[in-house]
């Protein structure tokens, strides 16, 4: 039984649990720990099994996988399953301040998967506490929802613009600071888009000419729209990357996902794109 630890109340735990599960098990069914409300959206996890992160102690996997904090993301992590292959993926984080949750005695995987560039004290660590060490890359399970004609009926005959997507899982007042961002950058080039929202749900608030979808997957989308609007979160940027020229970062305060580092990176490796900075 494969186990993944992802506690974390995000989407993007999931996101990445379930790509690392067609990735590297080609979705073999397995039991993902979370306490996410997005894990009741059946379309997330498809065919894997979500418990309680308490349940792990009950338990027996053959395989565990902690996702993107090496001792769980309040440092509640102090040892792992024995008789478990042990693996950890690994993420960019804010280092300095993770790292005084690890405990004295640092708990080893059997294999971290690298999945982008870490700060040289977190890779360094990941090293002297891992089996085998390597980098991967993530691969999402195909969509299987019928292709997508929401980008075409905006871009009909009547409505010619070009349409511009803003894609965030929340919360709603981020949603409006994207938004505010996609309006800006369009007013410096200069044209006057349709606006889309994919998001979980209608933001509070949205304006009446701002259309919104909760289409998940929302990567489909992405070849037929003119400019895609997003934070800068691990999967996101990951998905983005065959576009990143008309991708458009901004990135946000975490507690312990750095950004504003992974937004730098990803213009410095060819983006035109430019990034803003939140206050």
């Amino acid at each position: 039984m494969i186990v993944c630890y992802a506690p974390g109340g995000g989407l993007g735990h999931l996101t990445r649990i379930r790509a690392y599960l067609h990735t590297v098990h080609g979705d073999e069914p397995a039991t993902i720990l979370t306490g996410s409300p997005f894990a009741a959206d059946p379309r997330v996890l498809g065919p894997h099994r979500v418990l309680p992160v308490a349940a792990l102690p009950s338990l027996r996997p053959s395989e565990l996988v902690v996702d993107a904090f090496p001792a769980g993301i309040d440092g509640e992590l102090r040892s792992l399953p024995r008789g478990a292959r042990t693996v950890h993926l690994a993420r960019l984080l804010r280092w300095d301040a993770y790292a005084a949750l690890l405990p004295s005695v640092p708990i080893r995987f059997d294999q971290t998967w690298i999945l982008e560039d870490l700060r040289p004290a977190h890779a360094a660590h990941l090293a002297r506490t891992s089996a085998a060490c390597g980098p991967l890359h993530l691969t999402d399970p195909p969509d299987l929802v019928d292709p997508p004609y929401l980008i075409d009926q905006l871009s009909d005959s009547a409505h010619p613009q070009a349409v511009w997507l803003v894609a965030h899982s929340g919360p709603d007042p981020e949603i409006h600071e994207l938004l505010a961002y996609a309006r800006e950058c369009a007013s410096l080039e200069g044209c006057r888009p349709r606006l889309l929202v994919a998001a979980p749900h209608r933001p509070a608030g949205l304006p009446d000419d701002v259309e919104h979808t909760d289409r998940y997957p929302v990567w489909p989308l992405f070849a037929d729209v003119e400019r895609i609007v997003t934070a800068a979160g691990f999967n996101v940027v990951r998905q983005l990357a065959p576009w990143r020229a008309k991708h458009r970062m901004l990135p946000f305060p975490r507690r312990w996902d750095d950004q504003f580092t992974r937004a730098a990176r990803a213009r410095l490796a060819g983006s035109p794109a430019p990034t803003a900075t939140t206050a």
